[in-house]
């Protein structure tokens, strides 16, 4: 099970493409400027397993508005505090649904990768963005990303940074029952 904050099932502004995007509940960063506070709660919000996730929120590799979805981008919060629902996530996109995945972290990825229980997940994880987020070297290009200090990992062939380069940095999703979510970097502005 994985506590998640919330779920887009379609984005164009979260990574390369349209992709599905899940924010994860629960962060200990505490990083100064953050524009997704919402998340950091490490209380429960909603428990889902990663077959309800897919059968609730994925629209198929093919969307009916808009066209195809191409991946999956996973932030937060912070997806490495769930090491196991993150790993089970990414898995059952790239293999059962053949997605490629994007995630989001705080953590360096050397922080990472020295702990047992998260370098597995690196197998099932295309591009990893990584670092804190600083509010003094904010993003001011259109790369998917919230400030300058944090770095793109090209972990498979499947994207180059400048695939990175985004529409916009702000995404405004009006769902069919009227619900309003704004979505990107640097939303509070």
């Amino acid at each position: 099970m994985i506590n998640i904050h919330s779920v887009l099932p379609r984005s164009e502004i979260n990574g390369p493409g349209a992709r599905m995007v899940v924010f994860f509940q629960g962060c200990n960063r505490g990083c100064s400027g953050c524009f997704n506070l919402q998340t950091h709660s490490q209380n429960s919000n909603k428990s889902i397993s990663v077959a309800e996730i897919f059968s609730e929120y994925f629209r198929g590799p093919v969307n009916k508005i808009g066209g195809a979805i191409e991946g999956v981008t996973v932030s937060g919060g912070e997806p490495f505090m769930q090491p196991e629902g993150l790993y089970e996530l990414l898995k059952t996109s790239k293999t059962e649904y053949n997605l490629t995945t994007v995630v989001y972290t705080g953590y360096l990825i050397d922080e990472l990768l020295a702990k047992d229980d998260t370098k597995k997940v690196f197998s099932y994880i295309d591009v990893l963005i990584d670092g804190a987020f600083k509010n003094e070297y904010k993003e001011s290009s259109l790369l998917a990303r919230g400030s300058t200090n944090q770095t793109f990992h090209l972990l498979s062939p499947s994207y180059k940074e400048e695939d990175f380069l985004m529409k916009g940095r702000v995404e405004i999703i009006i769902s069919k029952d009227g619900t309003i979510t704004k979505t990107g970097f640097s939303c509070a502005d």
